[in-house]
């Protein structure tokens, strides 16, 4: 008994990361809490284990007792007290090991949603991973292995939280600690980094070692360590920026591939007006303002996109309205341009302190500047304004001008295709023989002529027409039946001879009637 119980406490102490006198500890509270259940809650009772050989001695009131003898209910006592103990310490030893993971990478094996949130398996215990942390439009399956960053470790009743996230920044830089030695080794520096999770990152990276170049390093062979990361986040860009102490030249970098043309920097607003050429306005700004933005968070600079027709009419501006005070000549002007000021608005934010500080102006002439910048600044907001509604009215009406040309050849095309089966109609009309007509009259066998109806004359594709009915015959019944019989002679003559003749053109259209049907009908 003595072997087993040495062997069960290193199982247990190895397999809950407890230590083993720990475990010793709560075997004995468990065993005393069993005898005061038999005996009495007051009573005083000792259990000691000897921790070389295992062997149990317990004494109540100083005189030895015998476990086995405490019972049923007693044995049930310490195993509950034994469970209870061992938990408690199982959630101490996971609580200590997490908080030292808090920040770093953990793999795990994804178990179930729960109400949109992630349970991951980490082994010991599992990870929560919330919606909110998650990449947006990233699914997961049970079973499936993710990398997930340790966000927070936290003691919940009963259990120990445990936070994940894959949308933190962080989570880049540990993956380009995994992925690139270098950055591990602290020879490449992730100076700066800026995410929107599952769209775009942008990181800053610098090298210590100048034969070391950051960039490529961390791109690797045909972007082979770059192309891990991104895999891992499920296709998520990651442009790699090289960091510069220059704020000019980090805010040129930050916002390739565009071409920047020039750059005004305003330390008292931590704004960069950067200028840019029409044609590559929309690559500074990205896909719904999306590099400019990141570039913004990565610099540390607020970032203003302006093309130079629009940079002009700022400084124009402003040296209009500005000109015009007593007290504010072209020097003034410079100097407000080389603070970074470049449009009225700048001048009405900043205010009159550094007016006064920087450009030693008198206080009246700043807070008249101020003044005059804040009314011309209304302006030209509302001018901004109607121009923005100008150039969405003229997209709209180009988005309802491009529609309507779409359905217009739309109809075009419909159109043709309708003439085009009316032609191979009538094409297969001519092509085929013509079928006696349906008509209850057709079907009795009465010539046209006797019921009466009046046909024009045919025309032809060779041009001729044919002579037109002959009048209708009055006189009595027998009369008119010989009358038929002529007319129904000549006409059998009239076809036979039009078959004979070799002079008549093939493509002439020819309406044959029912001949024998007519001749018996009148015989009748």
């Amino acid at each position: 008994m003595s072997s087993d119980l040495l062997r069960i406490v290193d199982g247990l102490s190895r397999e809950k990361n407890i230590d083993r006198e720990t475990v010793f500890q709560d075997l004995e509270a468990a065993m005393v809490s069993a005898a005061r259940k038999a005996y009495g809650q007051d009573d005083e009772v000792t259990v000691n284990i000897d921790r070389d050989t295992g062997n149990i001695t317990a004494s109540r009131f100083g005189e030895a007792i015998e476990l086995k003898d405490l019972g049923r209910i007693a044995a049930q006592t310490a195993k509950q007290v034994m469970i209870q103990r061992i938990r408690e310490a199982e959630r101490g030893s996971i609580l200590e090991e997490f908080l030292e993971k808090r920040g770093q990478i953990i793999t795990g094996t994804v178990t179930r949603y729960e109400g949109g949130a992630l349970l991951v398996n980490l082994g010991r215990t599992e990870g929560y991973l919330p919606r909110s942390e998650q990449i947006p439009g990233e699914t997961h399956h049970p079973g499936e292995r993710i990398r997930t960053l340790i966000l927070d470790v936290r003691e919940a009743p009963h259990q120990v939280k445990i936070i994940l996230s894959r949308s933190h920044p962080d989570l880049i830089r540990r993956l380009f600690e995994l992925e690139v030695p270098e950055v591990a080794e602290r020879i490449i520096e992730i100076r700066a980094l800026a995410r929107e999770a599952g769209y775009r990152t942008k990181v800053a990276v610098t090298s210590i070692d100048t034969r070391v170049d950051a960039v490529g390093a961390c791109v690797g062979v045909r972007g082979s360590r770059i192309k891990a990361i991104v895999d891992e986040l499920g296709g998520e860009k990651i442009d790699i920026v090289r960091w510069n102490e220059s704020s000019q030249i980090l805010i040129t970098n930050a916002l390739r591939p565009a071409e920047i043309s020039e750059i005004a920097l305003c330390l008292e607003l931590m704004r960069a007006t950067v200028v840019v050429n029409d044609d590559q306005l929309s690559l500074a700004i990205g896909k719904r303002g999306q590099n400019v933005r990141l570039a913004a968070r990565l610099t540390n600079w607020d970032i203003d996109i302006l093309t130079p027709a629009e940079y002009n009419k700022g400084l124009d501006t402003m040296e209009k309205e500005l000109g015009a005070i007593e007290g504010v000549d072209a020097v003034v002007i410079e100097k407000l341009l080389a603070m970074g000021m470049v449009s009225v608005m700048d001048v009405e934010e900043v205010g009159t302190e550094p007016l006064i500080e920087e450009l030693g102006l008198e206080p009246e002439v700043a807070e008249r500047m101020v003044a005059v910048a804040a009314e011309a600044a209304k302006r030209v907001a509302a001018e901004m304004e109607v121009e923005r509604a100008a150039r969405e009215a003229a997209r709209k009406a180009a988005a309802e001008a491009e529609a309507a040309e779409g359905e217009a050849a739309e109809g075009e095309a419909g159109t043709t295709d309708e003439a085009d089966g009316g032609g191979e109609a009538a094409e297969a009309l001519v092509a085929s023989p013509t079928e006696p007509t349906d008509s209850p009259a057709a079907s009795a066998g009465e010539p046209e002529s006797l019921m009466g109806e009046e046909k024009g004359p045919t025309v032809t594709e060779a041009g001729g027409a044919d002579e037109p009915p002959p009048p209708a015959v009055e006189g009595s019944e027998a009369e008119k039946v010989e009358a038929g019989a002529a007319l129904v002679s000549s006409s059998e003559d009239e076809g036979e001879v039009g078959q004979e003749d070799p002079s008549t053109p093939e493509s002439t259209v020819e309406t044959p009637e029912p001949e024998e049907s007519r001749t018996e009908s009148l015989d009748q």
